[in-house]
């Protein structure tokens, strides 16, 4: 018979540099996980993303076992490393950047399996949408 969920929770950490400590220990620690086994399997399995920000996806059993995982970065994050700045203060009224249309089909390309799609051009609006809302326009 399969275990019963007792909870899902969602949270986006440093790949191959999770702790005990916030924002892992808050998250996990109220549902009475083994933080520590987490923390090693997380970091073991995203060793070779280092320096992404990695969303897990943490499923809670009743047993208090747990079963996770990982999704690719944020697509914020993706624009954030193609600028190789973060976004603006005021979006809609500062432009901090230029994304090329060739590089936001590249994040969509990257980003596809996580988005709710399966067309690249939709995958593309997305990432535009996403970009100005950060404050950077797209050629």
């Amino acid at each position: 018979m399969a275990k019963k969920i007792k909870t899902v929770i969602k949270i986006n950490i440093p790949a191959g540099a999770a702790t005990p400590a916030p924002p892992v220990g808050t998250a996990l620690g109220p549902h009475g996980l083994p933080i520590m086994e987490f923390v090693t399997a997380f970091n073991e399995k995203t060793a070779d993303q280092k320096g992404n920000i990695v969303p897990a996806v943490i499923t809670v059993y009743e047993d208090r076992t747990f079963s996770f995982i990982t999704k690719k970065s944020p697509v914020a994050e993706m624009i954030k490393k193609a600028i190789g700045r973060g976004g603006a203060g005021s979006p809609g009224k500062e432009t901090v950047a230029t994304l090329t249309r060739s590089q936001a089909e590249e994040i969509a390309k990257n980003k596809m399996e996580d988005l709710n799609t399966d067309e690249l051009p939709a995958a593309v609006k997305i990432v535009e949408g996403t970009a100005k809302s950060m404050g950077v326009k797209v050629e």
